[in-house]
């Protein structure tokens, strides 16, 4: 294969409405697109949906269906809230902090801005449960090359001893 990029995320969400003016009013996306069908085009199940589209911006998209018929939403019990998220990006710190400053107006709970070291990242939830990040990069090109060159003994150490391998330990130091 001969990835180009991400195409879109799709995510389900309890109410297409409201998701969208959530992500339009708090996160400042487009409205791209919606395709609403009685039948799932891939498995030609009988199954209505609204699947809509937003511009999480440089061209990724993150969509999001609401599907009526089947059984309300939950989120993975056997997996901590922290653990799936949505990431997005922003140029500075400065825009870090006004993201919270607006996600705070819009009456969320607000976690950060954590200092990760190679980024800084606030956190807070949007309307279906689902968690999310804004961070900053804050890394230098030596600290990537860094993390780059332990990646593979990190990932084979993981793997045999399934305990924190310390070849990154500086992040938190």
């Amino acid at each position: 294969m001969n990835i180009k990029r991400i195409h879109h995320v799709a995510y389900r969400c309890n109410d297409a409405k409201e998701t969208v003016e959530f992500y339009q009013r708090v996160m400042g996306m487009d409205f791209q697109l919606a395709i609403a069908e009685d039948e799932v085009p891939s498995t030609k199940e009988p199954d209505p949906y609204m699947h809509v589209f937003l511009d999480a911006g440089m061209g990724n998209v993150l969509a999001f269906f609401e599907i009526p018929n089947s059984p309300r939403m939950g989120r993975d019990n056997n997996t901590p809230e922290w653990v799936q998220h949505i990431a997005f990006e922003v140029e500075t710190m400065d825009a870090l902090l006004a993201a919270k400053e607006q996600a705070v107006a819009a009456g969320l709970n607000v976690i950060g801005p954590v200092n990760h070291t190679i980024f800084q990242s606030i956190y807070f939830f949007d309307p279906n449960g689902h968690r999310l990040e804004v961070a900053v990069n804050t890394a230098t090109p030596e600290m990537m090359k860094r993390l780059k060159d332990v990646a593979q003994p990190m990932i084979e150490e993981w793997a045999e001893t399934k305990k924190a391998p310390k070849h990154a330990a500086w992040l938190h130091e």
